[in-house]
């Protein structure tokens, strides 16, 4: 008699994240049990790319505590205006009106309470206990997919999974490779024949990963009545986050507890629906209305046929969600467009992808009235500061990450974003007109990047010098403006997370004048120790009988600078 033995991974109690331990520093693999009872502990997050880390990050972890903590406190009892089922820990709410004030009230309480604490309470293990199943990499209710059936009733008779359509290959899924079945990937760290090779953690990760990350196209099927392909709800925003000193703090402070109305109050992650009836609602382009679901917002339905260890991985498109004033989602800057009067999550440009944070301040403080829409996890900061939550001297950093997509039909990723910025909590949110750290640092900013223009009219100038002409022009004056910014990056960074409330902004202003002039200089001499013999001797205008070289370029460009400067 053989004997069947039933596969079985779970996420609670199986190790699949990767972290950094605080005392030793060396990477290790928890489960998910083991990260919330000792997201303390462990310094952050150490999977194998930053994007991957940020997926991870919002679902299931913070989709999983921000489904608790919205039926929960912290000493685990179940809110006044919420009927909690016994069984499922399920909500609805307990009236047909309910006071927002007060709700938000005391979600910041349990929100205090649990970041005193320092660690989070039992109730979050206790309720993935309860949903044990559904984070199964197995089973009829397998986590982040859907069974045989329900894939077989949601896609059109001729997509059947009998029919053998809809494959997408373990390379596909695995976005240090980012290969279709049509076009290999030139940078992948894996040879052709180990492609497809993963152990079951490494698949978890990745397979989160892709569902939101995903590309568009692909030969593969739509569900029945399904509009424009998804390809993933975090591909297509520009993602900020608020990092700590440990993991435990970088959950905390991207755990928005802060319904605005009625409807963002009850919290509905994908592994509590019913496939049949979230699938069917993926037929439309409607955002999610709750954190819990949106960061659970899977990109493509998926089903996967494990025979010998090995998976074949079944996927379908869905429709695109409308991002359009979607402000339920707290991890992005936003576009305003004056013309429609709407909001629109931006999204990270191939061509912009050296532009640092620093530079776009104003996507991510607020800096005048004029109508910017900020973060809502910025705001969030800014509300746990206003109560007095955070530590006064406390430095915010915030981080982006992101894919920018190729210019391909397909949308595959292209190269992974990462950058941050520190600042201090007062400063950053300061709100004394006398001073208005945000809009000084912002005034602070354009002023760089005039003293930037200066440096890029330079180079454009030696490039035209030496004879260049068009895309050669363009490519070498590009070249030594990013090297230029590069030179910035560091110091600029360091002078902001320097500023503090009590220092003359003048003062502190004047400081970083002076560094931006010595660093000019750097710069412009790095290419003076360059010159080519025609570029000293130059070239002389035969009307005026005035000779241009380098040097008259580097003179003209300093007067522009102290102009600037000023």
């Amino acid at each position: 008699m053989r004997v069947v033995i039933k596969p079985d991974f779970n996420l609670v109690t199986d190790p699949w994240i990767k972290v950094t331990d605080s005392q030793s520093n060396k990477e290790k693999l928890v489960s998910m049990a083991d990260l919330f009872k000792n997201a303390q502990n462990y310094r952050a997050l150490a999977g194998e790319m930053h994007a991957q880390d940020l997926a991870i990050l919002r679902a299931p972890l913070l989709a999983i505590l921000t489904t608790v903590f919205s039926r929960f406190d912290a000493a685990g009892e179940a809110y006044d205006w919420l009927n909690v089922d016994e069984e499922t820990w399920t909500a609805s709410l307990a009236d047909d009106e309910v006071d927002i004030d007060d709700v938000q009230e005391i979600l910041l309480e349990t929100w205090e309470n649990i970041y005193q604490d320092g660690k989070f309470p039992d109730k979050v293990v206790e309720y993935l206990d309860k949903y044990k199943e559904g984070f199964n990499l197995f089973g009829e209710n397998a986590f982040y997919q859907v069974s045989s059936d329900v894939y077989d009733r949601m896609v059109p008779t001729k997509n059947k999974l009998s029919t053998g359509t809809g494959k997408v290959a373990v390379r596909q899924i695995n976005r240090l490779i980012s290969e279709s079945g049509n076009s290999p990937s030139i940078f992948s760290p894996k040879t052709s024949l180990a492609k497809d090779e993963i152990t079951l953690p490494e698949f978890v990760r990745w397979l989160i990963t892709y569902q939101n990350f995903a590309e568009v196209g692909g030969n593969v099927p739509k569900i029945k009545k399904s509009g424009s392909g998804d390809s993933g709800w975090l591909y297509n925003i520009d993602p900020v986050i608020v990092k700590g000193e440990n993991l435990f703090e970088t959950l905390m402070f991207n755990l928005v507890l802060r319904p605005e109305d009625e409807d963002e109050i009850l919290q509905h992650p994908y592994w509590e629906a019913d496939k049949i009836t979230y699938f069917s609602k993926r037929v439309d382009n409607l955002p999610p209305n709750n954190i819990a679901e949106l960061y659970t917002n899977v990109a493509k339905m998926m089903y996967i046929d494990w025979k010998d260890g090995k998976p074949t991985i079944y996927v379908a498109k869905l429709t695109k969600p409308d991002t359009t004033n979607a402000f339920i989602e707290p991890m992005t800057t936003w576009n305003y467009n004056q013309k429609e009067g709407s909001y629109y999550p931006r999204v990270k440009q191939k061509e912009r992808l050296s532009r640092r944070m620093w530079r776009n301040f104003g996507f991510y403080i607020k800096s005048s009235n004029d109508g910017d829409h900020e973060p809502g996890i910025v705001r969030w900061i800014d509300k746990l500061k206003e109560n007095d939550i955070l530590p006064e001297d406390m430095l915010v950093n915030l981080e982006t990450i992101n894919f920018v997509k190729a210019d391909t039909k397909n949308q595959a990723p292209y190269f992974e974003v990462y950058d941050n910025m520190s600042i201090n909590v007062g400063v950053l949110f300061d709100r004394n007109q006398a001073t208005f750290w945000p809009k000084k640092i912002e005034d602070t900013v354009i002023m760089t990047q005039k003293v930037g223009d200066d440096f890029w009219r330079f180079a454009r100038n030696l490039g035209e010098l030496r004879g260049l002409k068009d895309a050669p022009l363009t490519d070498f004056t590009n070249k030594l403006s990013a090297e230029f910014y590069d030179q910035l990056n560091k110091p600029f960074n360091n002078w902001l997370a320097s500023l503090r409330i009590g220092q003359e902004p003048d003062d502190k202003i004047m400081e970083w004048k002076q560094i931006l002039k010595k660093e000019v200089a750097k710069a412009g001499s790095r290419v003076l120790q360059s010159a080519t013999p025609k570029d000293i001797v130059g070239r002389r205008n035969q009307e005026t009988k005035e000779v241009t070289n380098i040097f008259v370029l580097y003179n003209r460009m300093q007067y522009f600078v102290r102009k600037d400067l000023e």
